[in-house]
């Protein structure tokens, strides 16, 4: 998998996915997240891959560990290279999915990788210790679910860049650090918290970005998406 920048398709139609997606002449990293998949359906996955493009499905599941054992085991016959769970769900849900992952994956495919999402960027650390009760700062939060992750067998998690380098510290340098809340310098943070530009979050150790209305919202998403390769490069 290559760690160019993954595109946030926030799409409700697979009309205008495809409108934005036919600016690139090149395969592309791409998230499908809820709004896209859950109002078009598995089909959106083979529609997509059929126009060259790698996903990372982002649905963060999370439920009863049968539960997401079926789902996962299912959506694993998608040709996926990146999905995830949440890490709320716990120890054992975890690792039902990844029971689930390599149960489903077609003989002679390799599984997608599994990471979990620990805490999202649209949350504060006030917010988390005010409505979810956790008694911690946001970083010994986000570090004890990646810790989770990885006891689980799960290949990495979703945090915020801020959060990069504590888990890349305690979890080992191969274990996966994508990271949304990304923003070009002038761009508006909508309702992100935690949010970096693409050359601090290589700089603080992610290893994949994930960019949405910086490029979809751009008047020139092609122009937009080449300066943030850069950016996340180190060429510019």
């Amino acid at each position: 998998m290559n760690q160019k920048p993954f595109i946030a398709l926030d799409f409700p139609t697979w009309e205008k996915t495809s409108i934005f997606l036919d600016h690139f002449s090149e395969s592309l990293n791409v998230k499908v997240g809820m709004e896209l998949y859950l109002q078009n359906g598995p089909i959106i996955i083979e529609k997509i891959l059929n126009k060259n493009h790698r996903i990372f499905l982002d649905l963060k599941l999370h439920d009863i560990p049968n539960t997401v054992y079926g789902a996962m085991k299912g959506l694993a016959g998608l040709d996926l290279d990146l999905i995830n769970v949440h890490a709320a769900g716990g120890s054992v849900m975890m690792e039902k999915a990844l029971e689930g992952l390599q149960a489903g994956t077609p003989a002679n495919h390799s599984p997608a990788k599994l990471i979990a999402v620990t805490q999202l960027t649209s949350t504060t650390e006030e917010q988390m210790q005010r409505e979810q009760l956790i008694p911690k700062t946001i970083n010994e939060s986000v570090l004890h679910y990646a810790t989770l992750a990885k006891e689980a067998g799960l290949d990495g998690v979703v945090c915020s860049p801020h959060e990069s380098s504590l888990i890349k510290e305690y979890c080992g340098e191969d274990f996966i650090r994508v990271t949304p809340g990304i923003r070009l310098t002038n761009d508006q943070k909508g309702d992100q918290k935690r949010v970096t530009t693409p050359r601090m979050a290589r700089e603080m150790g992610s290893s994949f970005i994930v960019v949405g209305r910086s490029i979809t919202g751009a008047s020139n998403p092609v122009e937009a998406y080449e300066r943030i390769v850069q950016e996340w490069e180190g060429l510019e």
